[in-house]
């Protein structure tokens, strides 16, 4: 008996110990839970394509600065090349490519805004590094436009298509501050042992405005960017010339999200890879309806929601791409909707059928 009270008491006392009583009410001692629940800014699963969905509507980080790809029309809309890129991804995710909020953001302004999720995307003229893949976290999509830093400068001053780096000894030389550009003329004229001044300004309407003022002898940026400005601010035909003829640099330019969410990075990239695969077999928006009907392969049948289609298990619906063409276009239609009118040719950007760079995995 002895032995049995002892063991009762040793058993009432660890009762009392994970239990106690405080005022006549039981307590009970709990660890900190484990959250179960996803941050905010994702979805249930994780990923922000959930978010997204049940926003109805994407947050896209755009240029308004930049004629054929990021700008606002007569009546405030905005229209380009990387404003369509944003459209697609809406109609892809929401069925529908109007349903996006833009936000202008300067190039020193757009990774804090990708990073802190004031947007879902970056669609604005921006150029894929080391750094930006790596140290600044962003998760880059299929180059949607292949470009190569150059310079402008006034033919009144000397200049013309064959002037190169050394004729711009002693010039004043303006920039976006916050850019690749930077540094790449920076590193180029050292090279070349040319001395030069380097100025800088956030907003790359300013820049413009001081070459057009006199305060810079010459301006640089992307070859596009370039050929953008020149095409609605040139005084006069002939007034401006860009060079040199082979860029200083090379600038893969295309979207990108946060790093750490593959779910919604591969969203993006199949739907860079539709439009361009869109393209690549003649689907367009006219005759999307009549491929879906009846497609010419496997391939086009998938992509555009048929038997087989893969949209589905990345959390789309079966038509998604369908409707990317449907509303957007493919690859070559977005790219003379926007570009091809200012002049600019279709180089490295064309199919990779036509000797270019634009390649997509297939739809298998």
């Amino acid at each position: 008996m002895g032995k049995r009270l002892i063991l009762l008491v040793v058993v009432l006392a660890m009762v009392a110990a994970a239990c106690g009583t405080t005022g006549g009410e039981t307590t009970t001692t709990t660890t900190e839970p484990t959250q179960t629940t996803a941050p905010p800014s994702q979805g249930s699963d994780g990923s922000l394509l959930q978010t997204v969905i049940d926003r109805g509507q994407l947050e896209c980080g755009v240029n308004e600065t930049l004629p054929g790809f990021g700008s606002k029309d007569s009546s405030g809309n905005y229209v380009g090349f990387d404003v369509d890129l944003c459209k697609a991804v809406a109609a892809a995710v929401l069925g529908d490519a109007n349903a996006v909020v833009y936000t202008s953001l300067t190039a020193a302004q757009r990774f804090e805004a990708l990073n802190s999720g004031s947007i879902d995307v970056l669609s604005r003229n921006t150029t894929w590094t080391q750094n930006r893949d790596t140290e600044l976290g962003l998760t880059f999509a299929p180059t949607t436009y292949y470009d190569g830093q150059q310079v402008m400068a006034r033919a009144a001053d000397g200049f013309s298509s064959d002037s190169t780096l050394q004729d711009l000894a002693g010039a004043t030389i303006c920039t976006n501050a916050g850019t690749t550009t930077e540094k790449n003329i920076q590193e180029s004229m050292d090279s070349l042992g040319v001395d030069f001044t380097l100025t800088t300004f956030e907003d790359f309407n300013l820049v413009l405005q001081n070459f057009k003022d006199g305060a810079c002898d010459a301006v640089t940026t992307d070859g596009s960017g370039l050929v953008s400005r020149k095409s609605t601010d040139e005084p006069a035909p002939g007034d401006w010339v860009i060079f040199p003829t082979v860029p200083i640099s090379k600038e893969p330019l295309g979207p990108a999200v946060k790093q750490g969410d593959d779910v919604w990075s591969d969203v993006i990239d199949w739907t860079v890879f539709a439009l361009i695969t869109a393209e690549e077999f003649g689907v367009t928006s006219a005759n999307v309806d009549d491929m879906k009907a009846n497609p010419p392969n496997g391939e086009v049948d998938r992509m555009l929601g048929g038997e087989g289609e893969y949209q589905t298990s990345m959390g789309l619906n079966p038509d998604a791409f369908y409707q990317v063409i449907k509303q957007v276009g493919n690859y070559g239609e977005v790219f003379d909707r926007n570009l091809t009118v200012l002049g600019l040719q279709r180089g490295l950007n064309g199919l990779w059928i036509n000797g270019g760079l634009m390649y997509a995995p297939p739809f298998h």
